[in-house]
């Protein structure tokens, strides 16, 4: 049974800087694809990165730069690096699976946790 847990989120101020983690359990890191999703009040769901079973991470165009994906198998957690966060990065962040080769922002991902809120001011 997969479980995603994430955690990290919190108030930090524009120019500021945060880290998420999502705590992965049930789930070999072999042949995955892992993402990070968010989505603020009254808008879409957005794709935000993804890394896949080779290391290979796809970023949205709005945080390229300023956020960065990685993982370690070791402790089965996924990580998103944020820096230089503006008001727009401002949602609820998820972290998702899914048992795929393929992995992009817009795969369908099967496992999602159930969210740890980013507010920039």
């Amino acid at each position: 049974h997969v479980q995603l847990v994430e955690s990290g989120g919190g108030s930090v101020q524009a120019g500021g800087s945060l880290r998420l983690f999502c705590a992965v359990s049930g789930l070999s890191y072999s042949r995955n694809c892992m993402g990070w999703f968010r989505q603020a009040p009254g808008k879409e769901r957005e794709g935000v990165a993804v890394i896949g079973s080779d290391g290979t991470t796809t970023y949205a165009d709005s945080v390229k730069g300023r956020l960065t994906i990685s993982e370690d198998s070791a402790t089965n957690t996924l990580y998103l690096r944020m820096n230089s966060l503006k008001l727009e990065d401002t949602a609820m962040y998820y972290c998702a699976a899914e048992r795929s080769w393929l992995c992009t922002l817009s795969l369908p991902f099967a496992y999602w946790g159930p969210g740890t809120q980013v507010t920039v001011s």
